[in-house]
């Protein structure tokens, strides 16, 4: 059974996201934001929630507050939102599971999709 890759990310990561997907005006202010998460000990996997609350904000400010908000509350579910968007929606609205060649087709899907959004210039 093939496992869901996860990515290492670090603050440059972070750091050059937000220059890519916000105008200039703007990076002081999501920086700012994204420090709101990782202040609490309950709060896991900084860089890579930081990098999912940037991908579902998708440029734009009132998107990054509601994923900031939503990481604050279950971490897990942005990053399922973020990294597995198929994977989720299949498993969560399937009366049956993801088996076999399907789920590893989906996994890689989703995966490609991370990878090709992270590594985006």
């Amino acid at each position: 059974m093939k496992t869901q890759p996860h990515p290492e990310i670090q603050q440059e990561d972070i750091n050059r996201i937000v220059r890519r997907d916000f105008p200039e005006s703007q990076v002081d202010i999501v920086l700012d934001m994204l420090g709101e998460y990782g202040s609490e000990t309950w709060h896991r996997e900084s860089s890579r929630v930081k990098a999912a609350i940037l991908k579902l904000a998708n440029g734009k400010l009132p998107a990054l507050r509601t994923a900031m908000e939503a990481a604050k509350r279950d971490y897990r579910d942005l990053i399922l939102a973020a990294e597995f968007p198929e994977y989720g929606r299949r498993s969560s609205s399937s009366a049956r599971t993801l088996e076999g060649a399907e789920r590893d087709l989906v996994i890689d899907r989703d995966w490609n999709q991370y990878k090709a959004w992270l590594e985006k210039s």
